[in-house]
């Protein structure tokens, strides 16, 4: 198989440069409107597909993000892997504005967003204990430091509904309490999502700010998170272009399984299936369904 890297871009990040032949390029889903055209392209000899989280311009919330169309056009276009990158808070004084965390653990505290690909006429269970992709994240994390990030190798992200940022009680108790590192608004479900789809999926948090906790930063600085955040779109953008020469052409079954998530996944025996909602399913899960 060869390898498909997809880039899911969040806030700042909204194209990637130096793509040949690319081509903003509609991609229907039957789960509804994806946030952007996807912009296809190769970087090295190997295909690179970006999408815009956010859309063009900003124009789409945390909250009406239609996270099951994103995940399930760059499936359906081919991709294999998928890197996340998205603006988030820290929790800890050594994970500074600036730096890069690659996210290895979540708590999902999203509540207003469809969470699956399955459901009443199709019922699946898959594992999401280790929701990011250890290869892939190793990728993304010699490529960031390569760039000159100052790179944390594993973090656990709390992802909240927002629009809003965190109450002060919220975050000492997210930081205090429950241990979390990072805090951002786009990765679940995202990340449940990309795993019942078969896609190993990485998670770069690009630290903008130390959210509300911090005695000598006060509340989130909606300025100073922009400044940062144009710094790191950049430093995000230098990894990626590192990527192909780390990954290679010629892409191997992955180590960790999360190419074959759905092995043993799907309960609803095929008699019992509902026929609309396993057409809906033919990229996201046709190597068991079809």
């Amino acid at each position: 198989m060869d390898t498909v890297l997809g880039i899911i871009g969040g806030s700042g990040v909204y194209d990637i440069e130096g793509l040949e032949g690319a081509s903003w390029t509609p991609v229907d889903s039957p789960w509804g409107s994806p946030s952007d055209q996807v912009l296809i392209g190769t970087l090295d000899g190997i295909k690179m597909c970006f999408l815009p989280r956010h859309g063009r311009g900003h124009k789409l919330s945390p909250s009406t993000i239609n996270y099951r169309a994103n995940i399930d056009v760059l499936k359906r276009i081919g991709v294999t892997d998928v890197i996340s990158v998205s603006a988030c808070g820290s929790f800890r004084d050594e994970m500074a504005p600036g730096d890069f965390v690659m996210v290895d653990q979540f708590i999902d505290r999203t509540f207003a967003r469809e969470k699956s690909f399955f459901g009443t006429g199709c019922v699946a269970h898959v594992s999401v204990a280790h929701p990011t992709c250890p290869r892939l994240s190793a990728a993304c994390a010699q490529a960031a430091r390569a760039e000159g990030v100052t790179v944390h190798d594993r973090g656990t992200y709390l992802a909240m509904e927002g629009p809003q940022f965190s109450t002060l009680a919220e975050s000492k108790l997210y930081r205090e309490v429950w241990g979390c590192d990072v805090i951002g608004m786009t990765n679940m479900p995202e990340a449940k999502l990309a795993r019942e789809a078969e896609l190993c999926y990485a998670s770069v948090a690009m630290i903008t700010d130390y959210d509300s906790w911090h005695p000598d930063h006060g509340e989130v600085d909606v300025t100073s998170i922009i400044a940062t955040l144009m710094g790191n779109a950049d430093k995000a953008r230098g990894m990626v272009r590192r990527l192909p020469g780390l990954l290679g052409g010629i892409r191997a079954p992955c180590p960790h399984g999360c190419d074959r998530a759905l092995d043993h996944a799907i309960l609803t025996q095929p008699p019992a299936r509902d026929p609309a909602l396993v057409a809906k399913l033919d990229a996201v899960a046709g190597r068991m369904l079809g």
